[in-house]
């Protein structure tokens, strides 16, 4: 079943903010080697809304929107393994947080698609999506979750293991 309404796509937009926004803040515990627990399953839950509800738009070809949704959830599924089904144990700890990472890079990497097709300002910038600003934006996005995830990675594997 699809839906096309303008109530449909505002949820989906928010599922895609409180992703994002629970991400970050999940994100920020990884970087200090803590898990949040609640954020991050508001996180891995929202993510996964968004991915699912991605597909309920209707299409009549498959785009690229899809493939980064196909991607995500393919991501998703592994990072809720690592963490709910493999208790983080051994190598999962850091499967775990690459995976979150990747995934919310995703959604920011969609945020910021989503803002030069919607934002005057931006979309003037790069009509395209081909043009220097929006090539820039996505440049600087990707290498800061490199870092990040790097980071996080680093964080989190030093501690103790956490309880199952």
């Amino acid at each position: 079943m699809f839906f096309a309404s303008t109530t449909f796509t505002l949820i989906h937009t928010a599922l895609s903010v409180v992703g994002i926004v629970a991400g970050f803040a999940a994100a920020a515990g990884l970087l200090r080697g803590e898990l949040r627990s609640g954020w991050t399953a508001l996180f891995l839950g929202a993510t996964i809304a968004t991915c699912v509800t991605g597909f309920l738009f209707p299409f009549d070809q498959f785009l690229p929107s899809h493939w980064v949704g196909v991607i995500c959830s393919i991501f998703l599924a592994v990072a809720v393994y690592a963490l709910y089904a493999a208790h983080l144990a051994g190598i999962w700890r850091t499967v775990f947080v690459v995976t979150a990472m990747i995934s919310l890079y995703l959604n920011v990497f969609v945020l910021v698609v989503q803002a030069f097709r919607k934002v005057p300002f931006l979309h003037a910038l790069a009509p395209t999506e081909s043009e220097l600003p929006f090539s820039a934006a996505q440049g600087v996005v990707f290498l800061l979750f490199v870092g990040l995830t790097v980071a996080a990675v680093r964080a989190f594997r030093g501690r103790a293991p956490l309880p199952a």
